[in-house]
């Protein structure tokens, strides 16, 4: 794709409160290119009332029996080994997200089906435990959350996540959550005791504190205030709390930097980092559009900030480069970051986690053992 978005054409239908983007970008892997056509039945106008009417389009969650569940990371920039995605898509539809091209090996649009078409691996606690069981396996870091939320509106009736989670105490697993709800507190009972044992930690990540652009930025997470609440829930507990102040976007929530991790601290956040934006395939002109929309006023000066930092391009892939950025307002920011975590406590390393107490010879599981959530479906 090239570094130059395509923007859609100016009968793209606006934005729609609690939607990130409407626009049904194709993927990179669709050859095949479809216009609007009105048949004489009525069908397109009536289309486009839909669309007109204020009413966000429905979610569909479709079941998925996964082959593995287990993913290995190789890149030197994350700070995991292993990561679990208990989902396809995020219904939390933000904008920026860099996991959105990932919709189009599905064959669908990064754009609206990443946030309305999710598909749910029902059968990820089996495949989990299968794995963890194999002779052999040694454990890692381990990450879940990393290209979905794994507590999406879809996981308070599903409970895949929570399932995961039994798997993982049985085990004795060491893990880590990033998360934008305020859900995770549902799981208390099962994460206080983990951390007890030096075998969890909770990341919320936090890109603002103005409800009015959480709202557009990042429709269906949960509010700035109740993350920081979720935060302070977690600490009480003793569950340790990290925070993400991931993506920084240039002139948008840029300005914000210590003010979050200032607001974190106060919440019982110990550990802290942070991300530039970047702006992968199909992310780079659904991100403009959005820009357009809400931010015309700067969405220039915004986007020249990011191929500042970006080598001249939006996105960069290069390993050592994609999370840190490059070039002045790049550093000027992680320096900002590194001294109100400094000022306000927070460690910049990993909250460091017990893999010592793994076992592949797993405990009982708890009573209410989360399990058969195919028959949700």
């Amino acid at each position: 794709m090239s570094d130059a978005p395509h923007l859609p054409s100016a009968c793209t239908p606006p934005a729609r409160k609690g939607r990130g983007t409407v626009w049904a970008i194709h993927s990179r892997f669709d050859g095949a290119e479809r216009a609007p056509l009105d048949d004489g039945w009525g069908g397109l106008e009536a289309e486009g009332l839909r669309r007109q009417d204020g009413t966000p389009p429905a979610t569909v969650v479709t079941a998925e029996l996964a082959r593995a569940i287990l993913s290995r990371n190789d890149s030197p920039d994350v700070g995991f080994d292993l990561s679990i995605n208990p989902y396809r898509g995020c219904e939390h539809g933000c904008i920026y997200c860099y996991a959105r091209p990932t919709h189009g090996y599905l064959g669908w649009s990064p754009g609206l089906d990443f946030e309305i078409r999710i598909v749910a691996k029902t059968n990820a606690a089996q495949r989990l435990r299968e794995a963890l069981g194999r002779p052999g396996y040694r454990p890692g870091a381990l990450n879940i959350g990393s290209v979905t939320d794994a507590y999406q509106p879809a996981e308070r009736t599903l409970r895949i996540t929570r399932a995961l989670i039994e798997v993982l105490a049985e085990f004795r697993h060491p893990f880590s959550i990033i998360t934008k709800s305020a859900g995770v507190v549902r799981d208390l009972d099962l994460l206080a005791p983990l951390a007890a044992q030096g075998l969890v930690a909770v990341y919320q990540s936090i890109t603002t504190l103005d409800p009015a652009l959480a709202r557009i930025l990042e429709p269906r997470a949960a509010s700035p205030a109740r993350r920081l609440q979720a935060m302070q829930r977690l600490t009480e507990a003793g569950v340790p709390v990290g925070l993400s102040v991931s993506p920084v976007i240039p002139f948008v929530n840029e300005p914000e930097i210590e003010h979050i991790v200032e607001a974190a601290a106060k919440a019982g956040a110990s550990a802290g980092f942070s991300i530039p934006l970047r702006l992968p395939w199909e992310v780079a002109p659904l991100f403009q559009q959005w820009l357009g929309t809400h931010f015309p006023d700067r969405a220039e000066r915004v986007m020249a900030r990011i191929r500042d930092l970006r080598g001249g391009r939006v996105n960069d892939a290069r390993f050592g480069h994609r999370m840190t950025g490059q070039g002045p307002w790049a550093e000027l920011a992680h320096q900002r970051f590194a001294m109100a975590c400094r000022r306000h406590g927070l460690r910049q390393q990993r909250i460091p986690l017990d893999e010592r107490l793994f076992s592949s010879r797993p405990a009982p599981p708890p009573e209410g053992h989360a399990s058969e959530q195919m028959s949700l479906f």
